[in-house]
């Protein structure tokens, strides 16, 4: 007893002289994390497409959020809210197929507000109840926190030989097992084009009653689009289209200020920053109706917020704020305009000296999770809303030039990359040929030309997706990376 205390006593005198002395690297943490990132990668996700949507979201969101804590002297940090699903593991298995419960996995939340690499490693694997044993390798204290302070029920981490006499699984081979084996494309559908068959099939009535409903609802409330957010399969496709089919049969009146209107079913309830009607899939008819009755409000606002941007855009030398739904947030149309008006004032204390329109046919998108500005392959501009007005100036003048010729080649870019869609599904003969909206053009027209050097009879009537990993969706799409081997 007495050594415990003693122990504990000095670790609080000494924990903060070992953290200052020596901080983890940007390469320490990506090993430290390697049990986390073989539970939660978007890979192993495959036949779960809600879940591994979140984890890719999701990792997008914790990789911007580890970059921006290893830039020296930076100070701003807001709170960011994760979820990933997990996957889980039995305990008697020795089979990698076998070796996850029913469920297969489980739903994970937590709150990054650390400051330095070495809190917000344990505070991930802590909060997916993942050993930070191994984190002493590194030569860091590994338990600054109070709860991971105690010796009872330590995680432990085994020797090789423990895996070998009793024939679990060592998580960090099979995740090198897993990097090691080199997919490739005409292995793969080898392997997954029976299954995808077969799933498409079934799917195929659904398919055509999606179809009719969504035609019926946009002509009875005249709207310009009926849209998903996530990739959410036919079956709950259809069931959203009938909850709102019922809704409007029910409260006519509902209608009145649609025309024209885009309707995205999503995560939530409100109005879209793009202005569309976003309806949450887990709210119940209620808060359908009060969005429906909040559309003359919802105006107002756009209104305001076209304002806002107009303002911004005069300080800036005529550059045009825009926002692209495929490469930000679904924001709502408040924190669109928080988002603006916070970067309006800003600009407006800073009073940079741009020249009255000098800057006009550029264009400038607001995102709130990045730290430092870059330039799209399409020509605008991506700049972080707490951006330090000195170094916003600097870079969009150093850019401009750039920025105008990335606009032009945009335009035959694009008509590039739809006439190889055209090309490749009309080859192929493919049902449907898309990409996931993270996918770049330049990636896509990258994949599709290989494509077209290739004879793949297996594609034939299929619905081909291209991503950034290989699956088989829940109805019978194939989905394949854009870099395929």
């Amino acid at each position: 007893t007495l050594y415990y205390f003693i122990r504990l006593c000095l670790e609080k005198i000494l924990l903060p002289c070992v953290l200052q002395s020596r901080t983890l690297s940007g390469a320490d943490a990506i090993n430290a994390l390697r049990p986390f990132y073989f539970a939660v990668h978007p890979d192993f996700f495959g036949q779960h497409p809600k879940e591994r949507e979140v984890n890719e979201n999701s990792l997008k969101r914790l990789n911007g959020y580890l970059e921006n804590l290893q830039k020296p002297g930076f100070r701003s940090f807001k709170p960011t809210r994760l979820t990933f699903y997990v996957r889980e593991r039995e305990q008697h298995s020795s089979n990698i197929q076998e070796s996850f419960s029913a469920s297969g996995f489980r739903a994970v939340s937590f709150t990054l507000q650390t400051r330095d690499l070495l809190s917000t490693v344990l505070d991930i694997l802590n909060s997916c109840s993942l050993s930070t044993e191994h984190v002493q390798s590194l030569n860091v204290n590994p338990e600054p926190h109070k709860e991971a302070r105690s010796t009872v029920n330590r995680p432990i981490k085994w020797d090789k030989t423990y895996y070998s006499f009793t024939g679990f699984k060592d998580p960090e081979e099979e995740l090198e097992q897993a990097q090691r084996v080199e997919t490739t494309l005409i292995s793969w559908l080898d392997g997954n084009e029976a299954s995808a068959v077969r799933k498409l099939k079934k799917s195929l009535p659904l398919r055509k009653e999606l179809e009719r409903l969504k035609f019926e609802l946009s002509h009875q409330l005249q709207l310009s689009d009926i849209r998903w957010q996530r990739s959410w399969g036919i079956a709950h496709r259809c069931s959203q289209l009938h909850s709102l089919g019922r809704l409007v049969q029910q409260r006519p009146e509902v209608s009145k200020n649609v025309k024209g209107r885009t309707v995205v079913f999503t995560d939530r309830s409100g109005m879209s920053a793009a202005g569309h009607i976003m309806l949450g899939t887990m709210d119940v008819h209620h808060h359908w109706t009060k969005i429906f009755e909040r559309l003359p409000n919802y105006c107002k606002l756009q209104k305001r917020l076209l304002l806002l941007e107009d303002r911004i855009s005069q300080l800036l030398g005529g550059i045009q704020v825009i926002y692209v739904e495929e490469l930000q947030p679904l924001l709502t149309l408040e924190e669109y305009y928080e988002t603006l008006d916070s970067f309006y004032n800003r600009l407006r204390d800073s009073r940079l000296p741009f020249h009255p329109r000098s800057l006009r046919g550029l264009q400038m998108i607001l995102e709130s999770d990045r730290y430092t500005p870059s330039l799209h392959e399409f020509g605008h501009f991506m700049i972080p809303t707490v951006c330090d007005p000195a170094t916003l100036q600097w870079f969009i003048f150093a850019k401009a030039q750039e920025a105008r010729e990335n606009l032009k080649r945009k335009e035959e870019m694009m008509i590039t990359e739809k006439e190889l869609i055209e090309t490749s599904t009309e080859k192929l003969c493919l049902d449907r040929l898309y990409k996931e909206p993270s996918v770049s053009s330049a990636q896509m027209i990258d994949c599709c030309k290989r494509l077209l050097e290739e004879s793949l009879p297996y594609l034939q009537g299929m619905h081909l997706c291209i991503s950034h990993f290989y699956s088989v969706l829940q109805d019978g799409d194939l989905c394949i990376p854009w870099n395929w081997k």
